[in-house]
């Protein structure tokens, strides 16, 4: 018997050129080894379905989730970072920070805006992780302070969301400066009595931990964020003792008290607004 299919000559004759790839981002594979279509990860908050994995978002997506229709104004976009020190490591500081940019969008680790969220005004920090780390400069504590000026001027609530790997090293002293810059600001806010509430996402480590992160009327996380100010290798190293399970996971953080609680991506939006009218005295908005 013949066979139906012929191939009229040998071997493959597609030139590499002409090859087809599949569009990158299609699908998302959670370090469970869940695969899920990116599509279906959007509409669920970024959570992976199966596994309820909370995917690294940025500032992009978290304005998306918090504000109304997506829509807000962005505060002090156009705030970029010099490169005072001439710093250098493997590369320059300031080819660094042009890379940086180039790859992200981003003019740095932090964007701030205001708009509304269930119908009432807040002003939003949120880091972006994929911007050096997420790391802390200047130009991150900078744009920290003046959301919270903004959030003092016009009597609004401040979330900052935290996702970082501590103070930017290729600004030294500078970026060092800017935990004591943030947190003299936040006690201006709690003096004026203006809700914070600080939303710790994965990771938040370094000098970010022991500045705002843990400086929130409110403290809170989603599940399983990575949240600590050194590492565990570096803890484990330094104390010579085993680490407990989960040590620095969110769960562990909010049993030992670090935590007020922890919220899936999905009710984020609803449990700071509702945390925001109980503080307020408001009447719960559904």
């Amino acid at each position: 018997m013949s066979s139906w299919f012929k191939r009229k000559e040998k071997g493959i004759q597609t030139l590499t050129e002409e090859k087809k790839d599949t569009p990158k981002g299609l699908w998302y594979k959670s370090p469970t080894g869940k695969i899920v279509e990116s599509e279906d990860l959007a509409k669920n908050f970024y959570v992976s379905p199966e596994d309820d994995y909370h995917v690294r978002i940025g500032s992009k997506e978290y304005f998306e989730i918090l504000f109304d229709d997506n829509k807000f104004k962005e505060l002090d976009a156009n705030l970029k970072s010099k490169d005072p020190l001439k710093f250098v490591d493997t590369k320059k500081y300031s080819e660094r920070l042009k890379a940086a940019e180039q790859k992200t969008g981003l003019n740095d680790a932090v964007r701030s805006a205001v708009g509304k969220s269930m119908g009432k005004e807040l002003v939003v920090s949120c880091m972006d992780f994929a911007f050096i780390g997420g790391s802390m400069g200047s130009v991150v504590g900078e744009k920290i302070s003046r959301a919270i000026d903004v959030a003092m001027k016009k009597k609004i609530p401040f979330l900052m969301i935290s996702k970082s790997g501590g103070a930017r090293m290729m600004e030294a002293a500078l970026s060092l400066m800017q935990l004591a810059k943030t947190s003299a600001k936040l006690a201006q806010l709690a003096e004026a009595k203006i809700p914070y509430i600080s939303l710790c996402t994965d990771p938040t480590t370094g000098g970010t931990t022991a500045s705002y992160a843990m400086l929130g009327d409110i403290n809170i996380s989603e599940p399983g964020a990575l949240i600590g100010f050194a590492g565990p290798r570096v803890v484990k190293d330094t104390t010579g003792k085993d680490l407990p399970d989960g040590f620095q996971t969110a769960e562990f953080l909010k049993e030992h008290g670090f935590l007020d609680f922890i919220t899936h991506r999905r009710d984020l939006k609803k449990n700071i607004n509702l945390y925001i009218d109980l503080i307020s005295n408001q009447p719960i908005r559904s």
